[in-house]
């Protein structure tokens, strides 16, 4: 479209001057052009003028019709119609956008783009009288064909607008030296996935003022295709990436495929609005409500070992495990049975909530059906969701919709949700900007000027989806790397394949930038624990470690990594305090470990320090809470055997104090 600023006056001019010289005087139709025209008609016994006015010409371009005098007749009364509604330059503007140019090329602005690769304001006036002259005769003065007698035509022009004092000599004269130097040529498209969705959802909007920045576009675009052609050998074929400003909210890059003409790998497809699996990409989130509830801080530990949550049983990433870890190094290295553990104690519904703040429309639809699975990407989400999440914690915990609108009308957009706390969002931060990392490129510590980023791989099961998304105090980046078909790969993992991507756009977009960080709340703070729980130190604490809390939500129960047992002098028998001796006992203290973590202990040779079996004589009866847990056979489970003979395992997890372990079946 062309908008009313870029009718320059030289354009303004030329247009009026050749096609209609009394445009602002008349009212639609020009009575002494009609005659004029009627006597010509009659006495030249064949229609040599059309007598037509620039609204008239309007008319028959927004209503075409056979050319009749009756028709005439029905021009010139829309004509009327239309100088009753519009102003006279609105109608010109109207004319420029619906003049022929030939084939599908309509408008001033469409004709200056495609042939001279410039806006209409900046046209010289050799230009806009090739221009002009093009309308009255489209088919046979075709730009790019029929340049030589475009030429002639403009020069004649170009001498009749000296004659009549239109314009100067100086400028006549450096515009018939001009050549006409004009070719088709299409206009690239610079973010055609995200063209097409607005134009499906505005398509009355002639322009749609977008919140690109074009050169950031251009080099998101140019380095995820050569990013691409690279991973092609591996047989991994399409990437989907989103920029987004965190202060303005607004989609500044929008890469729905690194190759929109990539027909053979369905390049046309808009990754950034597929729902996949997002791999470990949501336990961020996960850590971030615990840490806002309460339950955890970035030093508290979890166990790491085999667990079965009622036959779902969870394996980290490369199947093993890691015993106890502190909440920071199970979010740096993604490890999974810990972000199980935490939501099975958090519960499901908890995160759900979250995740339908943050308008994750395929998790509010199937929440009914979402489990523990969730923690570990058993879900589906798009891009665009995940952009919007991960901005969130580069702003305090408030989740604002990504703007794609330069002028949005809709002001519910920019209102922001609360998803966490800023407390919450800042340790995730800095837990996720440590770059002692498995995730880490091979190359960061040889890059200069690296920009401080904060960022979280996934790798979907089957391994058909890799993501990598980072954020800093100005822009977020999400990237996916896969194949639209769903095609999986053993090389495609987040670490491997999207980080080192996620890298490169950032320093593209953000080099050698002044790295300031997210400003600490104040109402975090910090405090030492011990090194085994990460609890408030015991007496019996001698390792301790600085750690961040929020003050009345943080747990501030005291450790528990240690027990006093009360055991005989010669330290192989201990006591309960119903059986204990009066003399010849001392206490000692021994590991508080639960039973899966006993047990865990056990089956792979990790020594530890034991409590003495318990007395032999004592005949207390000890609470249930104290009793194994059976691990195999499941409790409720069916097993189906194929006719020859099975053993089914009778395992149990016991405390440490437990010796023996006596099975009772069927009393």
């Amino acid at each position: 479209k062309t908008d009313l600023h870029e009718i320059i006056p030289q354009l303004k001019k030329a247009i009026i001057f050749k096609e209609d010289k009394y445009f602002y005087y008349h009212f639609g139709i020009n009575p002494i052009a009609i005659l004029r025209a009627a006597w010509r008609n009659i006495t030249s016994a064949k229609r040599t003028s059309g007598a037509s006015t620039i609204t008239m010409q309007v008319s028959r371009l927004l209503y075409p019709k056979k050319r009749t005098y009756t028709n005439k007749f029905l021009e010139a009364f829309r004509a009327l119609q239309l100088e009753w509604y519009y102003s006279k330059d609105e109608i010109l503007q109207l004319y420029l956008n619906l003049v022929p140019y030939g084939g599908n090329i309509e408008g001033v602005k469409s004709a200056s783009l495609l042939y001279f690769k410039q806006m209409p304001d900046k046209l010289s006036l050799a230009q806009i009288t090739a221009l002009a002259v093009i309308p009255n005769r489209p088919t046979s003065l075709a730009l790019g064909k029929n340049n030589y007698q475009i030429e002639q035509a403009r020069n004649k022009w170009l001498r009749i607008f000296e004659k009549r004092g239109v314009f100067n000599k100086e400028t006549i004269a450096d515009a018939l030296a001009e050549p006409l130097e004009a070719y088709y040529e299409a206009i690239e498209s610079k973010a055609p996935h995200l063209a097409i969705r607005l134009h499906q959802k505005y398509p009355s909007s002639p322009t749609v003022k977008t919140t690109l920045n074009i050169e950031i576009q251009e080099k998101i675009q140019q380095i995820a295709f050569n990013y691409t052609r690279r991973t092609k050998n591996y047989n991994i074929n399409n990437a989907s990436i989103m920029v987004l400003d965190n202060q303005t909210h607004h989609v500044i890059a929008y890469l729905g495929s690194s190759d929109f003409k990539d027909e053979q790998n369905s390049g046309q497809v808009d990754g950034n609005l597929a729902y996949r699996s997002p791999g470990s990409t949501l336990k961020p989130l996960l850590y971030g409500i615990a840490f806002d509830e309460g339950v955890l801080t970035p030093k508290r530990t979890i166990n790491d070992i085999p667990v079965d949550f009622n036959g779902y049983a969870p394996q980290n990433f490369n199947t093993k495990f890691n015993g106890r870890v502190n909440v920071e190094t199970a979010l740096a290295y993604s490890l999974n049975i810990p972000a199980v553990k935490t939501l099975n104690d958090l519960g499901v519904h908890k995160m759900v909530q979250k995740l339908e703040k943050a308008s994750f429309k395929h998790i509010s639809k199937n929440k009914k059906n979402l489990g523990l699975s969730l923690a570990l990407g058993g879900c589906g989400v798009n891009l665009e969701e995940m952009i919007g999440l991960y901005t969130s914690f580069a702003n305090g915990g408030m989740y604002y919709k990504p703007l794609y609108l330069s002028e949005n009308d809709e002001d519910s957009l920019k209102i922001g949700r609360k998803i966490l706390s800023q407390e919450a969002s800042y340790m995730l931060s800095e837990i996720l900007l440590k770059v002692e990392r498995p995730d880490l490129p091979s190359d960061y510590q040889n890059s200069k000027n690296v920009p401080k980023i904060a960022w979280k791989t996934g790798t979907s099961y089957g391994r058909r989806d890799a993501w990598s998304i980072g954020f800093n105090k100005k822009y977020t980046i999400a990237v996916w790397l896969g194949n639209f078909s769903g095609q999986g790969v053993k090389e495609l993992t987040g670490a491997g394949m999207a980080t080192p991507l996620l890298f490169k756009l950032f320093n593209s977009i953000d080099y050698n930038s002044a790295n300031k960080w997210i400003a600490k709340p104040h109402k975090i703070q910090e405090r030492l624990v011990c090194s085994e729980s990460g609890q408030i130190p015991a007496k019996f604490c001698k390792n301790r470690i600085i750690d961040y809390y929020i003050p009345m939500f943080s747990d501030s129960r005291e450790c528990e990594h240690l027990k006093y047992v009360f055991v005989s002098q010669d330290e192989q028998t201990s006591y309960c305090s119903y059986c204990l001796p009066k003399l010849h006992y001392k206490k000692n203290l021994y590991p508080n470990l639960s039973s899966e973590l006993i047990t865990y202990k056990e089956e792979n040779n990790i020594l530890y320090k034991k409590i003495p079996t318990h007395n032999l004589d004592c005949t207390h009866i000890f609470e249930n809470s104290a009793a194994p847990k059976i691990t195999s056979p499941v409790h409720l489970r069916q097993y189906f055997t194929q006719g020859e003979a099975v053993e089914l395992a009778l395992d149990c997890q016991a405390a440490n104090d437990v010796d023996t372990v006596f099975w009772y079946i069927n009393d």
